[in-house]
């Protein structure tokens, strides 16, 4: 029993001892107020269970849902981390002569991109050099620099 319903017991058990008669109006009000408060205890302490209850629903659904998102956002990663090994071994990518509109297969891993590089039917670079933008997104003028 919880103290709360622990000494609405004594306060019951006291009244009995005190051998109210409930045929008095003072001592029939004491009486009703003491049966009520053990109602209310009663009430308390169901009320207390079924919060318990509740509780350990609620942790258990917390730790269904934290599986069910760990299995989740693991094949998530999993995707990702696939994806990112396969991009990793195509090795050669298509890319169009800015110039000509030739395709041509490079490998990044072989291409120095700070050298220039040239298009095999064109003979442009295949790189060429963008303007530096100022905040505005047009380019600056020289006197800038």
């Amino acid at each position: 029993m919880s103290r709360l319903t622990d000494r609405i017991s004594f306060l019951q058990g006291l009244a009995e001892g005190m051998k109210l008669n409930p045929d008095k109006d003072s001592h029939r009000l004491i009486l009703g107020i003491l049966e009520v408060l053990g109602e209310v205890g009663e009430s308390f302490e169901a009320l207390a269970e079924s919060h318990g209850e509740l509780s350990d629903y609620v942790e258990s659904i917390d730790e269904d849902l934290a599986d069910l998102e760990a299995d989740l956002y693991d094949d998530e990663n999993e995707d990702v981390a696939k994806k990112e090994t396969d991009d990793e071994f195509e090795g050669v990518i298509e890319y169009e002569c800015p110039h000509c509109g030739a395709k041509i297969e490079i490998d990044p891993d072989e291409v120095d991109f700070d050298e220039d590089a040239l298009c095999p039917q064109c003979g442009k670079e295949l790189f060429p050099e963008l303007p530096e933008e100022g905040l505005d997104g047009e380019a600056e003028p020289e006197d800038k620099k």
